[in-house]
């Protein structure tokens, strides 16, 4: 008889969730470790980036779950959540996170975002340090106020700016562009773009991240990216925080400059520990090992 071959990291299976009402809708969530009796250390969430889910976290639950207890947790919006017809923004999802640490884990945890969960984590420790016992940001998305942001702009790039997103904000046009961008094809094409590892966007990645987009509602959601109001910068942020702060940069992101963001975090936010990784836009689900080493040793360490 063969011996069954071990799964790579890659296509080690989601754990199921459960679901948690908050503001009358269903939140979904999946935990792992909860049984360890480990608190002696303080607990994991991890939070998905724009279009993703707890699926996305997979690789990282099943290894994490051994030294830690582990969250993950799908915001209001997106993967197995509700997806109401609302404004959406960071200050929503602050507070959906802050609900969740203090009803459902129970005690600070350490919250870890990818891109826009990256800005949902620094708005729950700026704003709700009592919930956060230390962030760990992941090509995290949001503004710098700095002076490339507020330097007056071209007029006639301002006013071809100003046409695409008025243009964006109607219904049919922001519907026909999400038709576009959630099928298999382009999600397969837009993934080969920001992974520099091309393994590691297999059919099991492609198909967590085109599920949801079917949902009923998921539209509305995707459409509400161009009218959702501005929140404040990072760097206002960071001057609200005083946590402990872990940055892994994915070097190979397409849609940052990383070494540039790199630089604005240090200049606000001094006591930071920070590692490139060669990745692309998602490290945590393109080198999984690599991610939870960094994050075990530095979590053990606070």
């Amino acid at each position: 008889m063969t011996a069954a071959i071990a799964p790579t990291i890659h296509t080690v299976p989601s754990l199921p969730g459960k679901f948690w009402q908050w503001q009358g809708h269903d939140i979904y969530y999946v935990s792992a470790g909860v049984d360890t009796g480990r608190n002696d250390r303080p607990p994991l969430l991890l939070i998905h980036g724009f279009g993703a889910s707890t699926d996305h976290w997979r690789k990282n639950i099943h290894e994490l779950q051994t030294d830690f207890e582990v969250w993950a947790i799908d915001l209001l919006g997106f993967g197995r959540s509700a997806k109401p017809d609302q404004q959406y923004s960071g200050q929503l999802w602050r507070d959906q996170l802050h609900r969740f640490i203090q009803e459902v884990i129970g005690r600070p945890a350490v919250i870890a975002g990818n891109s826009l969960g990256g800005y949902a984590s620094l708005c729950v420790a700026a704003d709700h340090p009592e919930s956060v016992a230390g962030v760990v940001l992941l090509n995290s998305a949001g503004p710098f106020q700095d002076g490339a942001s507020v330097a007056k702009p071209n007029p006639l790039q301002a006013a071809i700016r100003q046409t695409i997103q008025t243009f964006m904000l109607q219904p049919f046009p922001s519907w026909l562009l999400f038709q576009y961008v959630r099928q298999r094809r382009n999600i397969r094409k837009t993934l080969r773009q920001v992974y520099v590892d091309q393994t590691a966007v297999t059919d099991q990645l492609i198909e967590d991240i085109r599920r949801p987009a079917n949902d009923p509602g998921a539209a509305r959601v995707f459409a509400s990216v161009f009218k959702s109001p501005k929140g404040d910068s990072v760097d206002i942020l960071l001057s609200r925080m005083s946590a402990p702060l872990l940055i892994l940069w994915g070097e190979g992101d397409p849609w940052m400059d990383t070494r540039r963001r790199s630089e604005q975090f240090r200049q606000h936010y001094s006591q930071l520990k920070e590692y490139f990784l060669q990745a692309g836009h998602c490290p945590h689900d393109e080198v999984p090992q690599q991610v939870n080493q960094l994050m075990r040793e530095w979590v053990l360490s606070l």
